[in-house]
């Protein structure tokens, strides 16, 4: 049973979907993941592989994400309100810092950060720890 603060899987929160969505969810998180790897291998000091420029890597690390962003979005309108979506939030904070500050320290946070909370159990990541106008209770 889940509680009233959990966003289930199906139901009311789903808005729309995209046909396809899973498998352009594993194209984003693989074209995600190969750039994040490649933006800390730049921050640590190593050489951009052949035609790949620090701005593409960024771009990809960026494109990928709020691509991501937009499709859960899109799937659970209540998305920010879960500890999944702040989460997200949260990452394009360090990615704003990491912009004007590029520290590895800040790659690192937004590398764990990430790590911890997808594999996180389902009713964590799913938790709406922000309530919906409508949710008040009096």
């Amino acid at each position: 049973m889940t509680s009233d603060r959990e966003m289930p899987d199906a139901g009311r929160f789903r808005r729309g979907d995209v046909p396809g969505r899973r498998w352009i969810m594993v194209a984003l998180r693989t074209v995600h993941l190969v750039a994040v790897i490649a933006l800390g291998a730049l921050l640590l000091g190593a050489p951009a592989a052949p035609g790949w420029s620090a701005a593409w890597i960024a771009g990809a690390v960026l494109g990928s994400g709020l691509a991501m962003l937009a499709l859960d979005l899109l799937a659970h309108c209540d998305y920010l309100r879960t500890v999944a979506g702040i989460t997200v939030l949260l990452k394009l904070l360090l990615a704003a810092i990491l912009a004007i500050a590029p520290e590895p320290l800040w790659f690192w946070g937004a590398v764990v950060l990430s790590a911890v909370v997808s594999h996180a159990p389902a009713r964590v990541r799913h938790l709406r720890v922000i309530p919906a106008a409508g949710d008040a209770k009096g």
